[in-house]
């Protein structure tokens, strides 16, 4: 009996061994989606951890699949995988505390310069406002790569932090469901109005899920170019976002 023929009788209560062979057919699977996300996280991440994370959610997806929902057992594992080794990220510190503040700084100058010319800040403006050069503000931008939308300080909640915490059992009432389509609207805004650049190297990275390297090969730029613009954008977001969207809203 294949995979497939295994998962359409799921409906039925599977022999260990029907169990194991469906888990052990899809571990390469784990491996692929835990290797696409090691990519884009910092190289002290074990990606070992994140292939065990995955597994249990393979195991999850093997547990739970329902074949009469008409999805493919693959496409629920994805889902249940991804989402096993992403929980498990969610409480690590990527950013030293240093890069945190470096973070905030840069935010308040995005914040300053945009407050008196109305218009996204340029790279030398930013640079101006935080008395570096301009090759000093690129290089805080490459050590701020692994800075993320959601990453702030625990005092300072963030939009992404809001998104994660209303991914609970709560999630359907419409208090909830108004509050993230507000919040959703609000952010798709923000990305809306990037520089075209920094919009496209966030869309190749977060909705296409190319690492930097291909990011610099489609873009024909120098791989460190790309931190910076990918550093770039998402600081712009955070500033816009903590302006648009108060802290005391929603937690």
């Amino acid at each position: 009996m294949t995979v497939e023929m295994m998962a359409d009788e799921l409906s039925v209560e599977l022999t260990p061994e029907q169990r194991e062979t469906m888990i052990l057919d899809h571990l390469p699977q784990v491996r692929l989606i835990a290797r696409r996300i090691h990519e884009r996280l910092p190289d002290h991440i074990n990606i070992d951890d994140l292939i065990s994370a995955g597994t249990l959610g393979l195991i999850s997806a093997v547990d739970n699949y329902d074949s009469s929902q008409n999805v493919l057992l693959k496409t629920y594992a994805e889902y249940r995988i991804r989402g096993a080794i992403l929980d498990s990220l969610r409480g690590l510190d990527f950013a030293p505390r240093q890069k945190r503040r470096q973070a905030r700084q840069v935010e308040a100058a995005m914040a300053a310069c945009e407050q008196r010319s109305g218009r996204p800040a340029s790279e030398d403006e930013i640079a101006t406002e935080l008395n570096l050069s301009l090759e000093d503000y690129r290089e805080w931008l490459v050590e701020l790569e692994h800075v993320q939308i959601g990453e702030f300080d625990p005092s300072s909640p963030s939009p992404g932090t809001v998104l994660r915490r209303l991914a609970d059992d709560h999630e359907n009432l419409p208090s909830v469901v108004l509050e993230r389509a507000e919040l959703e609207r609000l952010l798709g805004a923000s990305i809306g109005n990037l520089p075209k650049v920094e919009r496209t190297v966030l869309g190749l990275y977060y909705k296409e899920e190319l690492n930097l390297r291909e990011i610099a090969g489609i873009m024909d730029l120098h791989l460190s170019r790309i931190s910076q613009l990918k550093s770039q954008a998402v600081l712009r977001l955070r500033a816009t976002m903590q302006k648009r969207w108060p802290t005391g809203r929603g937690y």
